[in-house]
């Protein structure tokens, strides 16, 4: 039997899938389809980007396949350096020349929509013969398949959740997919830990309340499947797929938030780290701000914890949505914007020094989501209000994500989403005005003029060259230069845009080096830098001083083989 999983790439609140990220939905299919003895060299995997790029070997592979499985779905779309999900064109497109079975699954199931601020509907495929798998994916897969050779009919099988003792096993087994990734091995391998959220009460949009009450991996399965990754090659991890890493295993008081269990957070940092001696990034993504303010010291030891075992350049997203308190009880939110401020002062107390990397351990991200039942023009002045409070407090965020609400079939929030119609013109001039008088500022903080950053991995290259880290919220860098792809360097930040920066390769080979990258370095003008360009080439740093009017500062950003 010939399989192959198609990844259509997903976004949601707790789990990305958008390269450089791999979700776990491909390799847990992986898994599933080993389980049932299909051979790993009949298992092939495609992304939506190679089918866009190169379609013909593709192609081949989806005629021929006896099952073709897509994967697909955005609850929070964003926006992508060099890769976008797949459309409702593509997944017609693919599954038309399709013979065998057909299946499409991921948080597709539980609505379409192309942008936020439009409401999701479940997807209407006009492909015959496509079954929508109306629970988790995997489960469905494995119980299409009644052997390796045999495929039941869809109809009889029923639609369910699976277990953490499958997936256990599944996503040991289905690490080796990750070869086929075109990122390979520069891949950020998403980790779930546990999905379901353990409040009472529950967002109006949000789409996690699906899954049930939280349903823990065992800390020792995550890490076996660790283990499994980095024997496959994979350097690159975060911890994103849950929505709240501090109440992993945590303790159910009968309130609103659980308490968090410190120990526990400790062994699995420490026994993924000792599975995976040599990985590159360990980052996480989604933590309640109101676990943090009801649970002060618990959380500044599971910060301490994180920060011994992980890798710099973290980022604690916050669900935050919105600072007006109005909006926050209509919609059942998690936490009062007194709460996130101190939340916010927290993190920046524990993880605030700079690391390795060059950017801070760990720093606060943000979340706002507009309109949201209850929200007025005194809204987004409450909002800006806070951010610019944070921003005065002089205490650092990592990035501000603002977005409008994508409202879900069976959530509070569907079908009372007129606000964000209403409030458009508003919301983008109000979005305008953060960017320039929040964003960039804080951008100027986190990485002042003359950061040197690690390990920025080059993307998309013309006259200007786009470069990440790899890690959570990673930074945009554009290089004034024609860069190879593929390649890590160390940048110098030598410029500040509202939610990029501007960098040069570091050290700078003056004897090398365009006029373009000269004019970036830290404090050079038009007429320095056509100075330093006339002089070379430069035998020594003392040749070099002598021919340029320069302070001997300059030269920790160059080098003069």
């Amino acid at each position: 039997m010939k399989v192959v999983i198609i990844d259509g790439y997903v976004d949601e609140p707790a789990c990305l899938g958008v390269p450089p990220y791999m979700s776990p939905y491909p390799r847990y299919i992986a898994g599933a389809l080993r389980e049932r003895k299909i051979p790993q060299q009949d298992i092939y995997y495609i992304t939506i980007d190679q089918l866009r790029i190169s379609p013909g070997n593709a192609k081949n592979k989806i005629i021929n396949a006896d099952l073709a499985i897509i994967i697909a779905g955005m609850t929070v779309p964003g926006k992508y350096l060099r890769a976008s999900p797949i459309t409702l064109g593509e997944i017609e497109s693919i599954f038309s020349i399709v013979s065998g079975t057909k299946i499409l699954g991921g948080p597709i199931r539980l609505g379409y929509s192309k942008e936020g601020g439009k409401a999701a509907n479940i997807p209407g495929i006009d492909v015959e013969d496509v079954n929508l798998a109306h629970a988790d994916i995997e489960a469905f897969v494995y119980d299409i398949l009644q052997s390796e050779t045999n495929i039941r009919d869809p109809e009889n099988v029923v639609h369910r959740f699976r277990t953490v003792d499958e997936i256990a096993r599944w996503s040991v087994n289905g690490a080796f997919i990750i070869n086929q990734h075109p990122d390979y091995p520069h891949l950020m391998c998403e980790l779930e830990t546990y999905r379901g959220c353990g409040r009472k009460k529950h967002c109006s949009f949000c789409t996690e309340s699906f899954y049930g009450t939280s349903d823990y991996r065992a800390v020792v399965d995550v890490i076996d499947e660790v283990s499994a990754l980095y024997k496959a090659g994979a350097r690159y991890f975060r911890i994103g797929r849950q929505p709240d890493i501090f109440t992993y295993h945590a303790t159910d008081t009968g309130g609103d938030i659980p308490k968090p269990d410190p120990p526990v957070i400790e062994s699995l940092y420490r026994g993924i780290r000792d599975v995976a001696p040599e990985l590159r990034v360990l980052h996480l993504d989604n933590v309640n701000p109101a676990t943090i303010a009801a649970y002060p010291d618990e959380s500044r030891t599971i910060m301490k914890t994180i920060i011994q075992y992980h890798t710099s350049g973290d980022v604690a997203a916050l669900g935050m949505e919105t600072a007006d308190p109005k909006v926050v009880t209509a919609n059942d939110l998690k936490a009062m914007p007194e709460d996130v401020f101190e939340a916010i002062k927290l993190i920046n107390d524990v993880g605030g020094a700079r690391g390795k990397n060059g950017l801070p351990e760990l720093l606060p991200g943000l979340n706002f989501v507009h309109g949201l039942q209850g929200e007025t023009k005194k809204t987004f002045e409450m909002n800006y209000e806070f951010m610019k409070m944070v921003l005065d407090a002089d205490l650092l965020v990592r990035r501000i994500n603002i977005r409008q609400v994508m409202s879900f079939p069976g959530t509070p929030m569907f079908g009372k989403d007129v606000l964000v119609k209403k409030h458009k013109k508003l919301f983008l001039k109000y979005k305008e005005m953060v960017r320039k008088d929040i964003d960039l500022p804080m951008l100027r903080k986190v990485v002042p003029t003359g950061t040197i950053l690690r390990d920025v991995m080059c993307e998309v290259s013309d006259h200007i060259t786009f470069g990440r880290q790899l890690g959570s919220y990673p930074l945009l860098v554009g290089i004034p230069a024609k860069l190879p792809l593929g390649e890590f360097i160390d940048v110098t930040v030598t410029g500040h845009g509202h939610r990029s920066i501007t960098g040069i390769p570091y050290p700078l080979n003056i004897n090398q080096a365009s006029m373009k990258l000269i004019r970036e370095l830290p404090g050079i003008g038009k007429k320095q830098a056509a100075s330093i360009v006339g002089g070379v080439p430069y035998k020594s740093e003392q040749d070099f001083l002598s021919k340029n009017v320069l302070g001997e500062g300059i030269l920790k950003y160059i080098k003069i083989p």
